[in-house]
């Protein structure tokens, strides 16, 4: 029988353990065990062959249902599925040796400059309220934004005037430092960061009072912005260039303008249509009338025909919100609400009994009502 333990009890894992649980686990367990972070320690360096070894097996799918169904009976007799030997069995998923050392010692492979291409700034937002008829028809507004601007005491060298930058002596204005290492595979180059330039590559020794060295002071200041007709809530106007400057010479972002628009307290918007609801008299609907309606524009004359029942809705052309494409306007839609009265005096209430005595109860009538109707079929 084989003395070797479980390859997931190696790990500290159980069976159910998913791809990504594999890979963590060794990664923690490599490096802590790994013979560079142990030197002279025997102990650790078969534990880290035997930590390699479990996940050789455990992090191919292949190995693994082997490895399930026989146990450690699915070696090839090579020192477990490949063995391990002089490191044999490799390091499995960390990819390449530059994965493996920017697990172990934080760098990589890759050399070359560090990055000191021109990028944009950073894009800001501001918020701006207004009222419905403002994002109706337009307006111009003046809004407050803080935002970082170049010094202008340093001019954006962060140095202080009269002064300047040095190329740095750590990285010799490369931005990135070589760092040569004798590892268990041998001696390796990584390349780093400078942690003295942090990658610019130069060093402000006397820094701008002003800015303290960043080339950049936070300010407020006021734009003025145009709001077009026919905006809504969520509506975003753009300010290109006016947001955070860019870096070593790289054009500033842009500032983007979000609306928030008050409701108003008689029409309703949706898209480009509005909508309001008009309370009428009993009389007015049953005689018909012409009655002021109110739009966006003002007040319109509007014909109730004899007869119309509440929640008749009207549409007029044209009295809705502008098109944003400058292509026209909305419709606004009219729903007229039959106000019935709450409180009658003795002589109201004898006339409308006489009304309905006159009309028969609404009973043998050519064109029923629905109460009449009700009434007709359960004997009322």
């Amino acid at each position: 029988m084989s003395n070797k333990r479980d390859y997931y009890e190696v790990l500290g894992l159980g069976r159910d353990a998913s791809e990504d649980d594999i890979k963590k686990a060794y990664r923690g367990l490599a490096k802590k065990f790994h013979p560079d972070m142990n030197p002279d320690d025997k102990q650790a360096e078969q534990r880290f062959k035997e930590i390699n070894e479990a996940y050789e097996v455990l992090s191919d799918a292949s190995k693994r249902n082997q490895y399930d169904t026989f146990g450690h009976a699915a070696s090839n007799g090579q020192g477990g599925f490949g063995g391990y030997g002089d490191f044999g069995g490799g390091f499995g998923d960390f990819g390449s040796f530059g994965d493996i050392f920017e697990t172990f010692f934080g760098g990589g492979f890759s050399g070359g400059r560090a990055n000191t291409r021109p990028s944009k700034g950073s894009d800001i937002r501001a918020d701006l309220e207004l009222e419905f008829e403002e994002a109706v028809f337009g307006i111009t507004k003046d809004i407050r934004v803080r935002k970082h601007e170049k010094c202008s005491v340093c001019e954006g060298s962060g140095a202080k005037p009269g002064t300047s930058s040095r190329k740095c002596d750590k990285c010799g204005g490369a931005g990135q430092v070589r760092y040569r290492q004798n590892t268990a595979l041998g001696r390796f180059e990584t390349v780093r960061t400078c942690d003295k330039c942090h990658g610019q590559g130069t060093v402000i020794e006397d820094p701008c009072k002003e800015c303290g060295g960043t080339g950049r002071t936070l300010k407020s200041r006021t734009l003025t912005i145009k709001v077009p007709a026919g905006v809504d809530n969520g509506s975003a106007i753009s300010l290109r260039g006016e947001g955070e400057p860019g870096e070593r010479g790289g054009p500033s972002g842009d500032l983007y303008v979000y609306i928030r628009v008050k409701p108003h307290k008689i029409f309703k918007r949706e898209n480009e249509n509005v909508y309001c609801d008009i309370p009428i008299t009993f009389v007015q609907a049953a005689l018909g009338d012409e009655i002021a309606v109110p739009t966006l524009d003002g007040k319109v004359r509007q014909t109730i025909p004899e007869g119309t029942q509440s929640g008749t809705v009207f549409r007029l052309r044209g009295q809705g919100i502008p098109r944003l494409n400058g292509r026209g306007r909305g419709d606004q839609y009219v729903k007229v609400i039959v106000d019935v009265p709450r409180k009658l005096n003795q002589q109201q209430k004898e006339l409308l009994r006489k009304f309905d005595e006159i009309g028969g109860g609404g009973a043998g009538q050519g064109n029923k009502s629905i109460i009449d109707k009700v009434k007709d079929a359960f004997g009322v």
